[in-house]
C-alpha cells in the first residue's frame, strides 16, 4: 500500500540531521512531560520514533483518502449557501480522516491537548499532506495560527481556543482587504471597543481569506481611530460561534480549488484583543507570516515531490520511436534537473525548519524562566539564520514548484494538456505558490539586507568550512568561484550607492545566494547519505553554477544607466 512518507527516505533522512537532538531536547525540555502524560517521550530515541509513528500514518492517510479525494475535491470545490461556506464533499472526508488520524493540534503542548511537535516535523507532514491535495494542505495546516496566539494570547486565551484547534476545529488569519494586499499598513477594518458588550466590535471587509468561514479567525483590524499607517493595527481573535461575519463572496481560482478563498463581511462582529493594541501588524502579523511562509514552502515541496513523480511514471511508461521516452536525453535531463531542484530546496526548506525550532523554543522556555547567558547567544543566533533563510525557502521552493510542474507537463507532452491527467492540476495550484503570504518580490525584499550587510556571505563561508566526502570535493571546488562571483556581484551593486540600482538587481543577488546555499546543502546531504543524494548533488552543482554565473556576467557588465533602457521600454508600452 503506498504511503507517501515512507515511500520518500528523503523525508527521514532529514528527521536524523544533527541538530534535531538539541531541537528535542529543547522542545521536551528534559522530557518533563514523561510523568503526566502517557504520550510524551522519554528520551531522544523515543521522540524520533514517535515523530516516525506520526508521519508514518499521515503518509498512510495522505496517500490512501486524500489523494484518491483531490480529483473530486478540484472539480466540485466549496459553495456558498446563504453566507456560509461549505466544503467540497470529499474535503469533509479528509477532515474526518485527519481528525480521527490525531493530526490536530500539531505544535501545541500536551497541556492543551496538543501533540508538542517541532515545527521540522510540522513541516515534514506538511509537504506529505500537499503532496496528495495542496488545496487541503492549505485547510490543514492553518492550524499553525494557534502558534500566534499561544505566544501573544492570555493564558486565558490559550485554554479557551487551543484544545478547540486540537480537537480539529479550523483557523484562517484574516488580513488582506479590497485596498490592502501586500501593504497590510492600508488595512481599514474597523475595530471599536464596546463598553456595553465588554468586547470588541469589527467592521468592514476582508479579501482573499483562505479558508475564510473557518472557526476561529485571526483579525487584522484598526483600533486606533485617525490612523493610516501599521502604528494603528492591533489583532483580535474572532469565534465563528459569536456570528456577526458573513462569507460575501468565494473566489473562482485557478488552482487549489478546495481551499475556498473567501470575501468575508464584518458586521459588529465581537472579537477578543490577541496581545497588545497598536502591536498587530508590527509584531504579531510578521510572526504570522513567517510561520505561514515556512508552511508554503513545505507546500511547495510537496508539489515539487509529485511533479517529479507524475512525470518520471510517465516518462518510464510512454514509448516513441521504439524506445521509452526517459532513455532521450533532452527527458532525462529534464528529470534530472526536477530532482535536483526538489532535494535541494527540501534540504534548505528542513534547514530552515530546524533553524525555527531552536529560537522558537528558546523564546518559549524564556517565558518561564530567565534563559542563561549561552541560551541568550543561541537565541540570537538561530532568530538571525532563521530570518536570513525563510525568505530563501519560500521564494526559491515556490518557484522550483512552479518550474516542477512546468516540466512535468512538458514531460506528458500533449497529454499534459488533458484535463484527466494530474499534472495539469499540480501546475494550476502550484501558480499561487509564488504569490501568497509574499510574492517572490517580497521574498527578495525581505532578504536582500541579510545579502548585502554579509550575513548570507559569513553563513556561506561557514558552511565552506565543513568537510565533504572525498569524491565530492571536486563538485565543492566548484563552489568556491561562485562565491567570490557573489562577492563581487554584492560589491558591484553596493558601489553603484543607488536604491533603484539596488531594487533591479536584488532579484538576481537573491538566486545567486540561495544557488550557492542549496549547493552546500545538497553536498552536506551527499555527504552523509550517498545513496539518496550522490546524484542530485551533481547535477544541482552545475545548474547553479550556470545561473552564478549568468547572473554576474549581467551585474558585472550593468550600469546605472541601463535601468533607462527598461523604463523606456515599460513606457513605450504604456503609451500603446
Amino acid at each position: 500500500m503506498a504511503n507517501y512518507y515512507s515511500d520518500h527516505p528523503e523525508l527521514e533522512f532529514h528527521l536524523h540531521h544533527p541538530l534535531m537532538k538539541r531541537i528535542v531536547e529543547l522542545k521536551e525540555r528534559g522530557y518533563e512531560d514523561k510523568d503526566k502524560f502517557e504520550d510524551a517521550p522519554v528520551d531522544y530515541e523515543d521522540a524520533i520514533e514517535n515523530y516516525k509513528r506520526i508521519l508514518d500514518i499521515t503518509g498512510d492517510v495522505a496517500a490512501n483518502v486524500i489523494e484518491p479525494n483531490s480529483e473530486s475535491v478540484d472539480l466540485e470545490g466549496p459553495h456558498l449557501e446563504n453566507g456560509r461556506m461549505i466544503y467540497a464533499s470529499k474535503t469533509v472526508e479528509n477532515m474526518e480522516a485527519t481528525r480521527k488520524a490525531g493530526l490536530w493540534g500539531i505544535s501545541m503542548p500536551r497541556r492543551y491537548g496538543g501533540l508538542n511537535l517541532p515545527n521540522t516535523t510540522f513541516s515534514m507532514l506538511s509537504e506529505v499532506i500537499a503532496a496528495a491535495d495542496a488545496g487541503f494542505q492549505n485547510i490543514w495546516s492553518l492550524q499553525s495560527c494557534i502558534d500566534t496566539l499561544y505566544e501573544f494570547g492570555s493564558e486565558e486565551q490559550r485554554e479557551k481556543y487551543i484544545p478547540r484547534i486540537c480537537a480539529g476545529e479550523t483557523m484562517s488569519m484574516d488580513l488582506t482587504e479590497p485596498d490592502a494586499g501586500s501593504d497590510l499598513q492600508r488595512v481599514m477594518l474597523k475595530a471599536t471597543y464596546s463598553e456595553k458588550d465588554g468586547c470588541w466590535l469589527l467592521n468592514g471587509v476582508k479579501r482573499f481569506i483562505t479558508n475564510g468561514d473557518s472557526d476561529i479567525h485571526l483579525v487584522l483590524a484598526r483600533s486606533e481611530e485617525g490612523t493610516h499607517d501599521g502604528r494603528g493595527l492591533s489583532m483580535f481573535i474572532y469565534d465563528k460561534r459569536q456570528g456577526g461575519v458573513d462569507v460575501r463572496h468565494i473566489e473562482h481560482k485557478l488552482g487549489i480549488h478546495g481551499s475556498p478563498t473567501c470575501e468575508l463581511t464584518y458586521k459588529n462582529a465581537k472579537a477578543e484583543l490577541c496581545g497588545s493594541t497598536r502591536m498587530g501588524l508590527i509584531k504579531y502579523v510578521m510572526a504570522l507570516m513567517n510561520g505561514a511562509r515556512l508552511g508554503i514552502a513545505a507546500q511547495s515541496v510537496g508539489v515539487e515531490q509529485e511533479a517529479y513523480n507524475e512525470a518520471l511514471a510517465y516518462a518510464k511508461e510512454r514509448a516513441q520511436f521504439g524506445q521509452k521516452i526517459i532513455e532521450f536525453p533532452a527527458v532525462y535531463d529534464m528529470l534530472s534537473r526536477m530532482k535536483a531542484k526538489l532535494d535541494a530546496g527540501r534540504s534548505l526548506l528542513y534547514q530552515t525548519a530546524r533553524y525555527v525550532d531552536i529560537y522558537k523554543a528558546l523564546e518559549d522556555i524564556a517565558r518561564d524562566r530567565k534563559l542563561t547567558p549561552e541560551e541568550r547567544a543561541e537565541l540570537k543566533k538561530y532568530t538571525r539564520l532563521a530570518d536570513a533563510f525563510t525568505p530563501l525557502a519560500k521564494g526559491m521552493n515556490s518557484e522550483y514548484a512552479n518550474q516542477n510542474a512546468y516540466d512535468a507537463i512538458s514531460v506528458h507532452g500533449g497529454s499534459g494538456f488533458i484535463m484527466e491527467y494530474k499534472s495539469q492540476r499540480l501546475f494550476r495550484d502550484a501558480r499561487i505558490f509564488s504569490i501568497y503570504e509574499g510574492t517572490t518580490q517580497l521574498q527578495v525584499v525581505a532578504a536582500i539586507r541579510y545579502i548585502t550587510n554579509g550575513t548570507c556571505l559569513s553563513i556561506i563561508k561557514e558552511m565552506l568550512e565543513n568537510a565533504v566526502a572525498p569524491e565530492l570535493q571536486a563538485l565543492k571546488d566548484r563552489v568556491v568561484p561562485m562565491v567570490a562571483k557573489l562577492e563581487e556581484a554584492i560589491d558591484k551593486v553596493k558601489a553603484a550607492d543607488n536604491q533603484t540600482v539596488l531594487d533591479f538587481l536584488a532579484r538576481r543577488l537573491y538566486e545567486m545566494t540561495a544557488d550557492i546555499i542549496m549547493s552546500l546543502l545538497i553536498l552536506d546531504d551527499a555527504t552523509r547519505a550517498p545513496e539518496l543524494f550522490t546524484k542530485s548533488a551533481n547535477v544541482y552543482v552545475r545548474h547553479a553554477e550556470a545561473e552564478v554565473e549568468g547572473h554576474c556576467g549581467f551585474i558585472r557588465n550593468f550600469r546605472p544607466e541601463d535601468i533607462e533602457f527598461y523604463v523606456a521600454q515599460q513606457q513605450a508600452s504604456t503609451e500603446a
